[in-house]
């Protein structure tokens, strides 16, 4: 092979060419895919309380949906007329196989829920740890909300919904069209006619059914009626009954309108009211590929708006992603920059720096194919691994560089230096790069999220160093017997005597003599270096994944559940107007009421980008918590949107305290003594009370006996309630692009107070009145406006938010003292966390299973139970170095961090076994005594353990330097391996060969004990 040094640059060649072809094939993500199965099942009964919703819908749907095999997690929230029942699966699971038996359990199901539903219970598939990818905003000076609803939901989401790459699109801020008839009680006590009666009469007005056709001789004629009925004028006409010789039409007895499904649901676009769509894309689809086949549409879609109507961007998620990962390839080309220049300083000769420079464009590059062969993106953590591997393919270069060099100085050929530098380090570059594989593949061996999150930078990062491995044992030799000169380094050496390497050479020498002296003082710095990790280890604040900058913040303000919906207009308007003053912020858009409840409202609040603002994301909550407007019966929750996030669903709050009961009584009393609690803890703010958390209801006491008596019965006294209150949907129209409905109620004069119950008469089976006071009584009280189940447990979340500088860690913390200080009562618990939640798996014991691996395989190619704890030694310097890089860089123990500990432990690793390995071949080759082969090894070694860790340490400089977008991300993997690098290389280089003498002197004590003759029976 080091005869064929064109053909080998030629293959070289070649794979770098099909890598940057697989380059440009990658898709583009902010973060690895990672799927959590979930299907929300949808019910809607118009009307009808959340406690009826709970009870009649959420419970049967729980019990039917629970028994589905691989759900994981089962919960439902219960609002004014709707139902949600979320179900999480098993990672494993196969979300279309999961579909299909959640169809067949509403099928199944269908009988036990209430007749009245418009509709069968329908599912979607969500995945929870995305965020939308596009937002729009459509409004008009002109136009009412709900047609700008029904243009938004009718037109513009079905075709954006058809495009390449986009998963679903929902539509808020208004309700569809609707024909409103709005009945006089007056009018119909005069006429004596019934609600049921209005009803049936409006809901067969339009009955659709087969005409037929009729035929003569040659001729067929279809068979059609006039045109339905479709319009509040042409409602207006239709005729209820005839009384005493004339028509009562329903213009009569109620006022009919062109109006809405839902008078309670609202949305605006910073100053204007607007429907607001948001986007959602598929499972594996690239963002930024979707959004451009979106913008690419959008000439299309003005085309389909009218005129005086407006489709605006109010969030894009693509230009974040681009700056991020453009970020991420500068700083992985400043890496790669500095590694070579670090290179050429060591060696002092550009020929030379050439040769181990070659297996950086190769591997980085060449690992694109294995990126796209297993169908990873180009994303945050592919590029840190790249980053992070420019500084570590290097190594086995240099390693072989450096050997060939020293033979060339001894007298061989460039042919012959090459030959046998590759045969003698054939095993050592293979343990070095096979101990670093270990470590990176343990982490596809994790179980969850964390494997999903973090393989593709495992693997990523293995196939980098698997290729400069196989570069370095055959194009690396090669180029060096086709580039270097034979003489020119053996001059070099001799230049280099008086050299600064060389004075660091004989002042490492003479301290190392110094040191093996007093071996136990190296032992102690390494127990010091044990101690000290253990105690950074365990008071450094922890964290899931670092704080992001997305430039998105998501907020929600919850109105006191008592109040009105036009009482709470006038507050959120005060809202705001106080986000649009913040200089930072670029758009601002809302929803309220609709499913999210009548005194709720959800925003969406984008940045300006990051270089035209002064504040992070995080510092512009801080600041619009801290001026918040002091308005009773509101409150407003902020939290910064992350790429990946993991809230489970029904969550009002970025953090949330769920506490479960079979009493929804005891819940809600203990709930506020928690709630309570917490709002004294200096961790926590925003702390939701739980004031405010009831709406007002009227609960009528019916003596059913006496309705009975009376000819009424339960059916009949709520088919009143529902025709009067409950905004009934008693008819619908088809139109050639959408389906509307007739709404149904009583005048709002009438539902303005209480009191008109006592107005309200029941038709008798004989026609006969019956006023509800004859067998009816109602007092007033309290009801929960929406009612959450977690595994079929009744719930309430207290939700929270972090103290500046406190993390989600530190918070749990302080909350687990707080709920041990309450002492709940037994029949009031803590939910157990979310399978799904990344604080789950912060285990320590990971790094255990990971050194027995390491040492497992070290064992194994070294054939010593010993050496490979010569080896491990170097780790807790590296621990050390990292951790007080972590603490003096304001940083926390996240999960970047924690992947930046993982790759510690292989990269230091490879000092020790380039100066063990040495070692035991001077000893095995050359006869020298322990203690003079270490000495030797060690400062043979030095050069490229010194270019090795410098190579490193400065390919992690742009990860700790960057301060564009994503550079949160990066900062804590750049900090840890830098700091881990700079330590260990300072103590390593006196601890190991000590560690060496021990372990090695105990070795052949044992062997000598082995080899001592035992005393035959007849000396004793």
């Amino acid at each position: 092979m080091l005869q064929r040094p064109v053909g080998l640059s030629l293959l070289a060649l070649a794979l770098v060419l099909v890598g940057l072809l697989c380059w440009r094939l990658l898709p583009v993500a902010p973060l690895p895919q990672v799927e959590v199965p979930m299907i929300v099942v949808t019910a809607s009964l118009p009307g009808a309380s959340p406690e009826s919703m709970a009870t009649t819908v959420a419970t049967p749907l729980e019990r039917a949906l629970g028994a589905i095999s691989g759900v994981t997690e089962i919960s439902s929230s219960s609002n004014q007329g709707s139902t949600q029942v979320a179900l999480a699966f098993e990672l494993d699971r196969d979300l279309n196989e999961a579909a299909r038996e959640v169809q067949a359990a509403i099928n199944a199901v269908r009988g036990d829920l209430p007749a009245g539903m418009p509709g069968n219970p329908e599912y979607h598939k969500i995945d929870p740890s995305q965020a939308p990818i596009m937002g729009l905003a459509l409004s008009s000076p002109n136009l009412s909300p709900s047609e700008l609803y029904d243009i938004g939901s009718t037109i513009l989401a079905q075709k954006i919904a058809q495009i390449s790459g986009v998963g679903e699109v929902s539509v808020g801020g208004a309700s569809l069209p609707a024909v409103r008839v709005q009945l006089d009680a007056a009018a119909l006590m005069h006429y004596g006619i019934s609600l049921d009666e209005v009803r049936s009469v409006i809901s067969s007005s339009n009955a659709l059914r087969p005409m037929g056709v009729i035929e003569e001789g040659s001729h067929r004629w279809q068979v059609q009626t006039s045109e339905a009925l479709r319009t509040a004028v042409a409602y207006r006409n239709l005729i209820v009954r005839y009384q005493d010789g004339a028509a009562v039409r329903l213009g009569d007895v109620a006022q009919v309108t062109d109006s809405v499904e839902n008078r309670y649901s609202a949305g605006f676009h910073n100053d204007r009211a607007a429907v607001i769509l948001s986007v959602s894309r598929q499972s594996g689809a690239n963002i930024v590929e979707t959004v451009a086949n979106i913008h690419e549409r959008l000439p299309q879609l003005y085309n389909l708006i009218p005129s005086d109507a407006e489709l605006t961007i109010i969030s894009d998620r693509s230009p974040v992603i681009r700056a991020t990962l453009r970020e991420a390839q500068i700083s992985l080309l400043v890496a790669a920059l500095l590694v070579v220049i670090v290179v050429w300083l060591f060696l002092g000769n550009l020929r030379a720096a050439l040769i181990p420079s070659t297996a950086i464009p190769v591997s980085l590059i060449g690992s694109f194919v294995v990126m796209y062969l297993c169908g990873f993106s180009l994303n945050n953590l592919s590029l840190m691994a790249l980053i992070v591997g420019a500084g570590l393919v290097v190594d086995d270069a240099i390693v072989v560089l450096e050997n060939v060099q020293r033979h060339m100085a001894n007298g061989l050929s460039p042919l012959q230096a090459a030959a046998r530098s590759a045969r003698e380090l054939r095993f050592t570059l293979i343990a070095m790069t096979l101990a670093l594989a270990v470590v990176f593949a343990s982490i596809l061996f994790l179980d969850g999220l964390i494997q999903q999150l973090f393989q593709e930078f495992s693997i990523t990062l293995v196939a980098a160093m698997l290729i400069s491995l196989l570069v370095s044992l055959t194009l690396t030799p090669a180029l060096c017997a086709m580039w270097l000169k034979p003489g020119q380094h053996a001059a070099s050496e001799q230049d280099n005597k008086d050299s600064l390497f060389a004075s660091l050479q004989d002042g490492y020498a003479r301290s190392l003599r110094w040191l093996l002296r007093f071996r136990p003082l190296a032992i102690v710095l390494l127990l010091g270096a044990i101690g000290s990790s253990g105690y950074l280890l365990a008071n450094l604040p922890e964290e899931s994944l670092p704080q992001q900058d997305s430039g998105q913040i998501n907020g929600f303000l919850r109105g006191d559940d008592g109040l009105s919906f036009q009482v709470m207009q006038p507050k959120i308007e005060a809202y705001r107007q106080y986000i649009l003053q913040d200089p930072a912020v670029a758009d601002l858009t809302g929803t309220s009421g609709g499913d999210r409840g009548l005194t709720n409202t959800q925003l969406s609040i984008k940045l300006k980008p990051l270089s035209e603002r002064d504040a992070s994301a995080q510092e512009v909550v801080e600041r619009l918590r801290a001026g918040a407007p002091q308005i009773p019966g509101i409150m407003m929750f902020l939290m910064v949107e992350q790429d990946l996030f993991f809230r489970p669903p029904f969550r009002r709050s970025e953090y949330e305290v769920l506490l479960r009961s079979d009493s929804l009584e005891a819940l809600k009393q203990w709930s506020r003594t928690v709630a309570q609690a917490m709002e004294q803890s200096p961790l926590l703010t925003d702390v939701d009370s739980m004031d405010g958390d009831e709406t007002r209801q009227v609960v009528l006491d019916i003596d059913r006996e006496a309705a009975r008596r009376l000819g009424s019965d339960m059916q009949t006294i709520s088919s009143v309630l529902n025709n009067s209150f409950s905004q009934r949907q008693v008819a619908t129209l088809y139109d050639e692009l959408n389906q509307y409905r007739v709404v149904m109620e009583l005048a709002p004069r009438y539902t303005e107070s209480p009191a008109v119950l006592s107005q309200l008469e029941a038709l008798t089976s004989d026609g006969q009145r019956v006023p509800f006071s004859t067998f009816a009584s109602w007092e007033y009280g309290m009801a929960e406006d929406r009612i959450r189940h977690e595994g079929q447990f009744a719930s309430l979340g207290i939700g929270y938010a972090l103290a500046e500088g406190v993390t989600d860690i530190q918070a749990r913390e302080a909350i687990e003292q707080i709920l041990n200080d309450v002492m709940l009562p037994s029949s009031v618990h803590l939910a157990p966390p979310s399978a799904n939640d990344f604080s789950t798996v912060l285990d320590p014991w990971v790094f255990v299973v990971v050194l027995l691996a390491v040492y497992l395989v070290l064992g194994v190619l070294y054939e010593s139970t010993l050496h490979p704890l010569t080896i491990l030694s170097t780790l807790p310097p590296a621990g050390l170095g990292a951790l007080l890089a972590l603490k003096f860089g304001g940083q926390n123990l996240s999960l970047i961090a924690m992947l930046g500990l993982f790759l510690l432990i292989g990269i230091v690793m490879k000092n020790a076994i380039m100066m063990i390995d040495f070692a035991l071949e001077l000893q095995r080759r050359d006869g020298m005594a322990p203690r003079q082969a270490i000495e030797r090894a060690a400062l043979l070694r030095l050069r490229p353990i010194l270019m090795t860790n410098l190579a490193g340490m400065l390919g992690a400089v742009p990860l700790i330097l960057g301060f564009g977008e994503g550079a949160e991300m990066r900062r804590p993997l750049g900090m840890t391996i830098f700091g881990g690098l700079a330590l260990s290389q300072l103590l390593t280089l006196y601890t190991t060969p000590a560690v060496y003498l021990y372990l090695e002197n105990l070795r052949q004590r044992v062997l000598r004990r082995r080899a001592a003759p035992e005393p035959s029976e007849s000396s004793v």
